[in-house]
């Protein structure tokens, strides 16, 4: 899997983190750059962290099911993506203006849950851990900090945008490893 292949992954799971970030900024209403700050170190460090946590624990396990490693990518990637699809659908989540370490380390956890599973198709493909964790992580932290700050500016009006966004690029990227270790393309 090449890095461009990553970051695009990245971003895709950066599109719930950044969903709440913009909804963080819309709550906060005038903000500083210390809750940028805040949300971009405790969403990229939470999307870098799981994936590796996800490369490891799967690490223990890969040699045994090599022949299935694409069809285990294209399953948890195309879960990931249809749930992001699905929650564009659902109902609307309420989130407070609270930046406080509770809240943070709740929501930054459910957000990278999808990067756990990730983690563990990464191992299955065998990527390079260390840059990927690297890209996803700080591309998390970018699209976050930014999304306070657009919250505060335009408030929810692409939150829906972005899950779909992330949703489809996971489930794409998924079919293309599928389509990869068949052979097809």
């Amino acid at each position: 899997m090449s890095l461009y292949e990553i970051f695009i992954i990245g971003i895709g799971l950066s599109m719930d983190a950044f969903a709440v970030s913009v909804c963080k900024g819309l709550s906060l209403g005038k903000i500083k750059p210390v809750h940028m700050l805040k949300a971009g170190v405790w969403f990229g460090g939470f999307q870098a962290l799981m994936p590796l946590i996800g490369y490891l624990l799967a690490g223990l396990f890969a040699g045994f099911i090599d022949q299935y490693d694409h069809w285990i990518a294209f399953v948890l990637l195309v879960l990931i993506g249809i749930n992001m699809i699905r929650e564009v659908f659902g109902e609307e989540e309420k989130l407070s203006a609270e930046m406080d370490y509770k809240t943070m380390l709740l929501m930054a956890v459910a957000t990278s849950i999808d990067a756990l599973a990730v983690g563990v198709s990464f191992a299955f493909l065998e990527v390079n851990i260390v840059p990927a964790v690297i890209i996803i992580g700080a591309t998390t932290f970018v699209f976050s900090s930014v999304g306070v700050k657009l919250g505060s500016v335009f408030g929810t009006k692409y939150k829906k945008g972005s899950e779909l966004a992330g949703g489809l690029i996971l489930v794409l990227i998924g079919t293309k490893i599928l389509l990869e270790g068949l052979k097809i393309i």
